[in-house]
């Protein structure tokens, strides 16, 4: 069999850079351990590894209320693998940026077990989560695990109280973040 134009291409490109999507696999994981990705940080899963939770809420002009929960989700003595969307440094003056943030932000969405939605609160004329909101109503359309909260203090908190419980009447819907990371772990402890 000859090569073809694709083979000739992958001789030429270490497999690592042909997409980030795409890179050399990772070394097999056989027991659970907790794990922590943050963008612009891949996870690429294995069967052993434990549930994986995505934090979902506003990030611009709010509270980095994502080291909070990491931190209160990390206390428990099951392991979890944490995906981050928010950076330590986001690089602002890169145009690419936003499409690498928003391309993460999908990927690990539909690769969560289970989302953690939070609106922190947050001063109106700076921002009232629009990407988070747009967010929330894709997993509840799409019927994905997910546990909700917004802050008293979040400007659209009705609209949230409102959008889920058009969506799945009954699901409760937080008003502090302690209690969202507490049933996110009764979530995850069910998926064990």
């Amino acid at each position: 069999m000859t090569a073809g134009p694709a083979d000739t291409v992958r001789a030429r490109v270490p497999a690592a850079a042909l997409s980030p999507h795409h890179p050399m696999p990772d070394p097999a994981r056989t027991v659970p351990q907790p794990m922590y990705f943050e963008a612009p940080e891949y996870y690429r899963p294995q069967p052993a590894d434990p549930p994986a939770v995505f934090l979902a809420g506003g990030i611009t002009g709010c509270s980095d209320w994502q080291a909070e929960a990491v931190k209160l989700l990390e206390s428990d003595t099951e392991p979890l693998v944490i995906l981050n969307p928010n950076r330590e440094k986001f690089p602002s003056g890169d145009h690419l940026a936003a499409w690498e943030q928003v391309s993460w932000e999908q990927h690990h969405l539909h690769l969560a077990d289970v989302t953690a939605f939070w609106f922190p609160a947050s001063d109106p004329s700076v921002t009232v989560q629009p990407i988070a909101m747009f967010e929330l109503g894709q997993a509840l359309g799409e019927n994905r695990p997910v546990v909700v909260g917004a802050d008293p203090g979040y400007p659209r908190e009705a609209d949230v109280h409102m959008l889920c419980e058009l969506a799945r009447p009954g699901m409760p819907v937080y008003s502090y973040l302690e209690h969202v990371v507490h049933d996110v772990l009764t979530v995850t402890c069910a998926m064990r």
